[in-house]
């Protein structure tokens, strides 16, 4: 909590236990579907204890969980990924449900660059109507290959369109990469991330996106990615006003990137995220805690309202997700 009241965490990931990743493998290398997962209940709690520890000593009240997106395989063969991703949402489901009161389902989507994304839409309603998720993650570039369509194309129409009718964001997070420039950097999905993150919120925002879709509500992870360098009135870069429909999550360790990103997205746009338990374990020199203890970061920012504050903790994330009861 903060100040009395409940922290809501936008930006987390599943935690299973060995069975569901052993699933993983030998459906691909068995090249095969349908296939049940061996998964008890019990097992599945056992591993969210150290998830709930993790929150707990955060401060996170809720947090909402989609599939880990090194995870999602978005470049197997189209047969498989809708297989893997009805089974990835059904866990996701299943974890809800042991812990209701912590967790919001997030949906993984069947993406391939090999259909359109007609191809989503009947696991986006499944999840949203039957299984009760409140929004969806979707990777801009899901072969990892850069030959994907842009954020703003009419590729992506359909899946936009399905949101709004079921009026729910779309959570961008990006995952693996085949650039091979990147190959000699250690772990270089997380640098796909904010390359990819830049790149959609440069198209979302200088496109017509909005324009055809008003009431599209898009969420950019890691503060969009990257910064803009020119101030909205330099020659080709002027941004239309995009704050009811563009909002950017505040899972950034650097506390001095962190910061200009809050002044440069504005308070009202960002959504508070941690992505715990994940990435963030390196710990603070200063404070001796992890870096994705966010909560004293964010707090500690002196430029920042006690309701500038509470925004970023919880009315901006309930705003967006509305489908987010607490």
């Amino acid at each position: 909590m903060y100040n009395g009241q409940k922290v809501v965490d936008v930006h987390g990931h599943m935690t299973t236990p060995a069975p569901f990743r052993q699933f993983l493998a030998e459906t691909v290398s068995q090249n095969t579907s349908g296939r049940k997962l061996e998964m008890t209940d019990e097992q599945l709690a056992n591993a969210q204890q150290r998830h709930l520890k993790f929150m707990d000593d955060r401060n996170i009240d809720i947090q909402l969980i989609g599939p880990r997106p090194i995870a999602m395989w978005h470049w197997m063969r189209p047969f498989l990924q809708e297989y893997w991703c009805r089974v990835t949402n059904d866990v996701i489901a299943r974890i809800v449900k042991l812990h209701p009161d912590r967790f919001r389902g997030m949906a993984q989507l069947p993406q391939s660059k090999e259909k359109d994304t007609r191809s989503c839409i009947a696991e986006l309603e499944r999840c949203v109507k039957d299984l009760g998720f409140v929004g969806a993650y979707l990777n801009p570039d899901p072969a990892g290959d850069k030959q994907s369509p842009g954020v703003h194309e009419e590729y992506w129409y359909p899946l936009y369109e399905k949101a709004i009718e079921l009026d729910v964001p779309l959570m961008v997070h990006p995952s693996i990469s085949y650039d091979r420039r990147l190959e000699i950097i250690p772990a270089n999905y997380q640098m796909n991330n904010y390359l990819e993150e830049f790149v959609a919120m440069q198209l979302y925002s200088h496109s017509k996106v909005f324009e055809r879709f008003p009431k599209l509500k898009i969420v950019i992870c890691h503060c969009g990615g990257g910064l803009n360098r020119f101030i909205p009135t330099d020659h080709h870069v002027g941004q239309r006003d995009l704050k009811n429909n563009l909002y950017y999550d505040a899972c950034c360790y650097d506390v001095h990137y962190l910061e200009a990103a809050i002044k440069q997205r504005g308070v009202d746009q960002m959504l508070f995220g941690s992505e715990s338990p994940g990435s963030g374990g390196a710990v603070r020199p200063e404070t001796g805690k992890p870096s994705d203890d966010l909560i004293p970061v964010i707090d500690g920012l002196g430029f920042l309202s006690t309701e500038d504050k509470m925004k970023i903790f919880q009315k901006n994330p309930l705003k967006v997700f509305t489908k987010v009861k607490i």
